[in-house]
């Protein structure tokens, strides 16, 4: 597992799924750029940000509710 502070880190790694909150500033802009199935999730209620994200290159959006409840079936 990688972490990373900045979105920008997120460009070229060599992994098999990246897992982004889409509500950090920077992510939306590094979508398009990153090279492994993305999955990102924000608050429900966030729908314009989740099409954004869908939009910008996000592989699978979720609301942080159903994220964190696929979770184990995510990373499995």
């Amino acid at each position: 597992m990688v972490l990373v502070a900045d979105p920008a880190e997120l460009v070229g790694l060599e992994v098999d799924l990246v897992v982004v909150d889409l509500s950090r500033p920077g992510v939306l802009d590094v979508l398009g750029d990153i090279g492994a199935r993305t999955v990102g999730f924000a608050a429900h209620v966030d729908e314009e940000l989740m099409a954004t994200a869908s939009a910008a290159g996000c592989d699978e959006v979720l609301a942080r509710s159903v994220f964190f409840r696929r979770f184990p079936d995510l990373v499995s």
